[in-house]
């Protein structure tokens, strides 16, 4: 049986830092990873969904993960998602993921065409040979990839030694019973809808990689402890103030991320924008941002309370 401590905790999904003219950023990407590192974070989920993948290069999707291990390797836990929409491209990431010396690598399904859980399951296990000695994470978001992951792709899939679990990021809480079922303690399953990071753990998850963490590490973090201690009275009042603040962010006309990275600049650290068709923030967004920063800030200055 493995042990899965180091994927244990709080793993912010890291996101895309760019420049002023909009193209990948070393420095930024360096700095984020340095600041995220120095908040006491368990990992980084690097080049998923909140790293605007689907929008970068292979060659720039490399350059990022780069920087991060750069930065991080040795000192906490990477994962880097590797999913492109063909096995090749897939495939040449891992074996990329794998020469700088992740944790782990992690993959949606292909998506547009809707395909046979016997040709994901191909998809996966091309992806895995390419990192032979890396953990692969199957990565399960079905309102974006538009396939759920079920009951027997994941069992077949378990027939893989590297196949370690799932980031689940489906809504149903109950999900998260059905894959620990299956996977019992020699797996891990990642919480991943913010907004029942509570419910997910109580459930059985026994992490969590999300969206919204490196906007506000701290109050992540506080209620891990508080479940960790058996304290789900205070995990619940932080995640109550964890939620009013992604509803209030959401009510920005501009991308979720492109909120979260002009927070991060009220905050101080500036990682760019984001990459197009994704929508910048409007000048009507900047007076609700400023009102989002400081509800962070007061959540956070809550928990000594």
């Amino acid at each position: 049986m493995k042990n899965f401590e180091k994927y244990k905790g709080i793993i912010p999904a890291f996101y895309a830092c760019y420049d002023e003219k909009g193209n990948v950023s070393a420095e930024r990407t360096e700095a984020f990873a340095e600041y995220l590192i120095n908040k006491g974070i368990k990992g980084l989920y690097v080049c998923g969904s909140s790293g605007e993948c689907i929008y970068q290069s292979k060659a720039e999707r490399k350059s990022i993960l780069e920087s991060v291990m750069k930065v991080a390797k040795g000192k906490i836990t990477v994962i880097a998602h590797v999913g492109c929409n063909n096995t090749e491209d897939s495939v040449e990431l891992a074996a990329h993921a794998e020469s700088v010396g992740v944790d782990a690598i992690a993959s949606i399904p292909p998506i547009y065409f809707h395909l046979s859980d016997y040709a994901i399951a191909d998809y996966w296990n091309d992806i895995s040979a390419a990192a032979p000695n890396t953990d692969f994470i199957i990565y399960n978001i079905p309102q974006l990839a538009g396939v759920a992951l079920s009951v027997s792709l994941y069992k077949k899939m378990r027939e893989n030694p590297r196949v370690i679990g799932v980031k689940n990021s489906s809504m149903p809480v109950q999900d998260i019973q059905m894959f620990k079922d299956i996977g019992g303690e020699d797996s891990v399953v990642f919480n991943g809808p913010d907004e029942q990071f509570v419910s997910g753990r109580v459930m059985g998850a026994d992490a969590g990689i999300g969206g919204t963490y490196a906007v506000m590490p701290e109050l992540y973090l506080a209620t891990d402890v508080a479940i960790q201690k058996g304290d789900i009275e205070r995990a619940q009042k932080i995640q109550y103030k964890i939620n009013r603040i992604i509803y209030a962010m959401c009510e920005c006309h501009g991308n979720l991320y492109a909120v979260m990275k002009e927070i991060l600049r009220v905050q101080g650290i500036n990682i760019g924008g984001v990459r197009k068709p994704l929508p910048d923030i409007t000048k009507d967004d900047k007076k609700q941002i400023e009102l989002c920063a400081q509800m962070i800030e007061e959540a956070i200055e809550s928990l000594g309370e």
